[in-house]
């Protein structure tokens, strides 16, 4: 049924002119709204502080010393008193050579010495014959020079049989090896039954002392003279003395308990990598620690004026690294800005350091970061930079 506009009652109309109305809505209202919607971002605000930063270096750990136990004489392995991974002191048996050769080079030498002495009396008794003949002018003078000669000749026959018989006993006491120093034993090649001699390229084994253990570590060149400049004294030495002390980061992501000095740097560069090799020495108790181990040396320094941004809060594009702030170019609403930033190598906890891109007074955004977008309206809520900087 056709309905003609003039069949529309006043309230119909009314009605459908609030619908329109409420519709439409405030334009203004709804930016209000939109306002409402912003969610709350923490924020902190960068000030310059006094920050210890740590730089890591990969090292490689040599016990304090590592002798290769090596056989001076050939012969035939008898005994092994020692197995692999032994703690062993300085003295205790590790291996005896069976080298029959050398027991008769001692006695032959022994049996040369009576004979010597043997001739060494016999001379004498020729001298103590010749003399009161001499002195009675029975015979001539040289008679006697010449027994005193034959004399000393059996002296020197005699100090030679026992230098040999020395020698001798110096070989023989090789067929029996005893450990240099306090240690752990190493890899053992050779078994009993085994022909072994001075000309070996293995070494029998190695003895390595690990009450302390050395880490070396290289650093550019760069880094070299920086680290020294700031570093107090007049000479390396000196300067080494005032480092701080250095932590070492373990494979499995513990920190040793220990901390190390650095004791030496390297005098020369390697002109092939650009870098120095620096050695920090740390006491070893319990042996946890063995020479070959890998780990990290970390090394910490002091920064004044320095300013830190969490690691969490940061972000990575394309190899550059990104971090919100708070933008106020826009009088009525605050957003989120993008910008990028350098930061230092070494971190301060689970800090960077900031060389670049922000500066004293801008303020950061450090939670929920993920859900931002760049331009994106926010509200903030400030809260303590140093409860951020020790999370």
């Amino acid at each position: 049924m056709y309905v003609s506009h003039r069949d529309y009652s006043p309230a119909l109309i009314f009605s459908l002119a609030l619908l329109l109305t409420a519709c439409s809505g405030n334009p203004s209202k709804k930016g209000r709204s939109r306002d409402n919607q912003a969610k709350v971002y923490a924020n902190i605000t960068l000030r310059p502080i006094t920050a210890i930063i740590n730089t890591d270096f990969p090292a490689t750990i040599q016990g304090q010393q590592n002798i290769e136990i090596r056989p001076k004489i050939d012969g035939y392995m008898q005994d092994m008193y020692v197995d692999e991974g032994a703690e062993v002191k300085k003295g205790q048996l590790l291996f005896r050579i069976n080298a029959p050769q050398y027991e008769q080079n001692v006695r032959t030498a022994e049996a040369n010495i009576k004979i010597a002495e043997a001739d060494v009396n016999a001379a004498q008794m020729e001298v103590n014959k010749v003399k009161p003949l001499v002195d009675q002018d029975i015979i001539s003078p040289y008679g006697l020079e010449s027994a005193r000669y034959t004399l000393e000749a059996k002296k020197a026959a005699l100090a030679q049989a026992k230098a040999n018989l020395v020698n001798a006993r110096v070989n023989l006491s090789y067929t029996t090896i005893y450990s240099p120093a306090d240690g752990v034993i190493g890899a053992v090649p050779f078994k009993i039954g085994s022909l072994v001699s001075s000309t070996t390229a293995q070494p029998l084994t190695t003895v390595s002392n690990i009450t302390k253990i050395y880490a070396y570590f290289s650093i550019n060149e760069k880094e070299s003279l920086n680290f020294f400049a700031h570093a107090k004294g007049n000479t390396v030495q000196e300067k080494l003395k005032t480092l701080p002390p250095v932590k070492l980061l373990l494979p499995n992501g513990a920190t040793f308990a220990q901390s190390g000095d650095i004791e030496t740097i390297g005098g020369l560069v390697n002109q092939q990598t650009g870098s120095v090799t620096l050695r920090a020495t740390f006491s070893n108790p319990g042996g946890l620690l063995r020479s070959g181990n890998s780990a990290i040396v970390r090394m910490p320094y002091t920064r004044d004026s320095a300013l830190l941004i969490p690691q969490s809060a940061t972000y990575q594009v394309q190899g550059k690294l990104f971090i919100y702030v708070v933008d106020h170019s826009a009088h009525d609403t605050l957003k989120a800005k993008s910008v990028p930033v350098s930061v230092n190598a070494g971190t301060s906890g689970n800090n960077y350091v900031v060389e670049d891109g922000l500066k004293t007074g801008d303020q950061i955004l450090v939670e929920g970061t993920i859900s931002l977008r760049d331009g994106m309206p926010i509200k903030t809520r400030s809260v303590s930079a140093d409860s951020v900087y020790r999370q």
